[in-house]
């Protein structure tokens, strides 16, 4: 049985979010990406703290999917060291489902 499969990550701005997500939900390999602007993050990289401006990502996708989304989300990330969370639901209401794996068909 299929399972839904969230993905987490960041991006710079939201144009470069919108672009990587439409080329995803164009590819069939997300249904969806939800981008949640104005986020500001303070990190550790290379030794320093950092702080900066980004754009939040959520996609929605489904488990089988995992290893292609990864992959094509890695190629077209801006980040030398992108975030990419891979989060499992425990379910799904069955619309929801259905409809995720409609638009992630021959994905």
């Amino acid at each position: 049985m299929e399972r839904p499969l969230l993905v987490y990550t960041t991006f710079p701005d939201v144009d470069t979010a919108l672009s990587v997500g439409e080329t995803l939900v164009r590819d069939r390999l997300i249904a969806c990406i939800n981008v949640l602007p104005g986020m500001t993050s303070i990190y550790a990289w290379q030794g320093e703290i950092e702080r900066g401006h980004e754009a939040v990502a959520i996609l929605k996708t489904r488990k089988a999917l995992q290893t292609e989304v990864h992959q094509a989300l890695k190629a077209r990330h801006p980040y030398d060291t992108p975030v990419i969370l891979f989060i499992e639901p425990t379910g799904a209401d069955g619309d929801t489902m259905a409809w995720l794996l409609a638009e992630t068909a021959g994905g």
